[in-house]
C-alpha cells in the first residue's frame, strides 16, 4: 500500500471524528474529493430538481471531474488535516 493510500485511509477515519462539524460547502467538498479519489470521474445521471441533496452531492463530485485519483486523495488529506 502506498504512503498516500495510508494517509488517505487515516484521513477518512479522522473525518468521522472531527471536533467540529464543517459547514455544508466543506462537507460537499469532502464528499466530492472522496468520490473522485475512490470512484474516479462522475458518470452517474444528474438527480432531478426535487432531490436537492442528491443534486448538490452530484455537483460537488462532478466539480472534480478530470482530477487524478492520487491528486484527489492528496487534496482530501490536506482538507481533513486543515479541519483537525
Amino acid at each position: 500500500m502506498s504512503n498516500l493510500q495510508a494517509q488517505f485511509e487515516a484521513a477518512v477515519a479522522n473525518s468521522k471524528s472531527l471536533t467540529e462539524r464543517p459547514d455544508n460547502s466543506t462537507l460537499l467538498k469532502i464528499y466530492g474529493l472522496y468520490k473522485q479519489a475512490t470512484s474516479g470521474d462522475n458518470a452517474e445521471k444528474k438527480p432531478g430538481f426535487s432531490d436537492m441533496v442528491g443534486r448538490a452531492k452530484w455537483e460537488a463530485w462532478n466539480g472534480f471531474k478530470g482530477t487524478a485519483s492520487n491528486e484527489a486523495m492528496q487534496q482530501y488529506v490536506d482538507l481533513i488535516e486543515s479541519l483537525s
